[in-house]
């Protein structure tokens, strides 16, 4: 079958190696320059699947309230919110009623289990080296901090979920490297979790994908897709292959190429038998006109990455793997000799505009447990668009309009969710029924 893939990020790179590897011919188009552009460029890679949750969670809009007003918060709401950005909150809002939320979570911890079960195979199967590191701390910082986690562990038993429940001093056990001087009360240890470099792995699968023979297009701007009377027969408008690249050296172009000013060329029409839409929050864009109306909104995070110092009467100075201070909720992530800070949810604002309160966040988070481990100076500074349902969990499979599915909607989870997600539709595609229960991942479920 020929199956066009619309986004080159983590989720549609994932889909384009399971796809090809079914036998099927796939063209990728991603609008920027190289895979894992965007969103998945510098996420604070952890897969803790115990730990994937919708934020539509109860208690949730009391929380986003009282953070209004603080500097160093979880959340962020920007003062002008756009009337699509309110509609949103709204959903989000009612999704955070007890049994709307437990349906999600248990929906989300299925998928998040089976993609990392996915994760594992894949990087077994092609000997994938990711800047990978197993293990995961929780930092819970007083007594109260640990009572507030407690019906998150319950889930984590009921999942079969390994983790050790540990003091401040078998934390730093764990995680030598860890701040002496701040107050630990105590850790949540999940030695099966892992870290690793979400980006890099994208670029690895795109030429596992590729061997196998996936074509990517790159700057090519898919602008409309057109579903035929005929069944799985697509119509994708794009650029021409020829008129893609704007300049003789497609390398000399940045990873974030965008063009201001109309291409060009005249569009051509490429017939699929099916398309799948993954391209975050342009999905929304490309299926409205057809009226399939979806309620993403972008939820920004930020991250700091910077090269470790080192030290070599402390060579456990940074961290071994990965963490997260849970009252502030920003994940500490190993990445080689590199270290990442990442966190924060800003509801509102632009891609453009750095929130310098979430930067501040972010150091102090960092300086707070590993003091002067990192080189500032040659730190790179990063704000990602996640594209967010209200409820939590992605949507995938049919998409209600011919030949066109969906694989979209992960939200923070795109890294967690994405081997799990791509195997999903891979076999739904081809009318396979998947190796994991998927009720409450289709489209209907946003239609109620």
């Amino acid at each position: 079958m020929r199956v066009a893939v619309i986004g080159a990020g983590i989720v549609g790179v994932t889909t384009a190696y399971e796809l090809v590897s079914d036998g099927h011919e796939v063209t990728v188009f991603e609008r920027r320059g190289s895979v894992a552009a965007e969103t998945s460029f510098a996420n604070a890679g952890i897969v803790a699947p115990g730990y994937v949750t919708p934020w539509a969670a109860p208690g949730m809009p009391a929380k986003v309230l009282s953070h209004l007003f603080s500097r160093h918060t979880p959340v962020r709401v920007n003062a002008r919110l756009d009337a699509a950005t309110l509609g949103w909150m709204w959903r989000w809002w009612r999704a955070c009623r007890l049994p709307t939320y437990q349906a999600n979570r248990s929906r989300m911890q299925r998928l998040a289990m089976y993609s990392k079960e996915r994760l594992d195979h894949i990087t077994c199967s092609l000997q994938l080296d990711y800047e990978r590191s197993e293990g995961y701390l929780v930092l819970l910082r007083t007594a109260q901090d640990l009572e507030l986690v407690q019906p998150g562990l319950a889930v984590l038993r009921e999942l079969g979920v390994k983790f050790d429940t540990l003091d401040g001093a078998r934390c730093a056990a764990v995680e030598p490297g860890l701040n002496p001087d701040i107050a630990l009360h105590a850790g949540i240890h999940l030695p099966h979790d892992e870290v690793g470099n979400c980006r890099q792995f994208a670029h690895l699968l795109r030429n596992a994908a590729q061997e196998r023979g996936a074509r990517f297009r790159f700057h090519t701007d898919v602008q409309r897709i057109v579903p035929a009377m005929h069944p799985r027969l697509v119509h994708v408008y794009a650029p021409p292959e020829e008129s893609t690249l704007l300049t003789p050296n497609a390398d000399a172009l940045p990873a974030d190429f965008a063009p201001t000013e109309p291409l060009p060329f005249e569009p051509i029409t490429e017939t699929f038998d099916a398309v799948v839409v993954c391209a975050a929050l342009q999905s929304a864009t490309l299926l409205a006109p057809h009226g399939l109306k979806l309620p993403l909104a972008p939820v920004y995070g930020y991250s700091v990455t910077a090269p470790m110092r080192h030290h070599e009467n402390h060579p456990d100075s940074g961290p071994r793997s990965g963490l997260m201070d849970e009252r502030y909720k920003v994940a500490i992530s190993r990445m080689g000799s590199r270290i990442r800070v990442a966190g924060g949810a800003e509801l509102g604002g632009s891609p453009q505009q750095h929130n310098a309160a979430a930067l501040d966040t972010l150091y102090k988070v960092l300086h707070d447990w590993f003091p002067g481990v990192a080189r500032m100076s040659h730190a790179q500074r990063w704000k990602g668009a996640r594209p967010m349902l209200p409820d939590g969990p992605p949507v995938l499979g049919r998409s209600g309009l011919d030949g066109v599915w969906l694989n979209l909607g992960h939200g923070s989870s795109g890294w967690a969710l994405s081997c799990g997600s791509a195997r999903v539709v891979a076999d739904l595609l081809s009318n396979r029924t998947p190796g994991v229960d998927i009720e409450g991942l289709g489209v209907e479920r946003l239609r109620r």
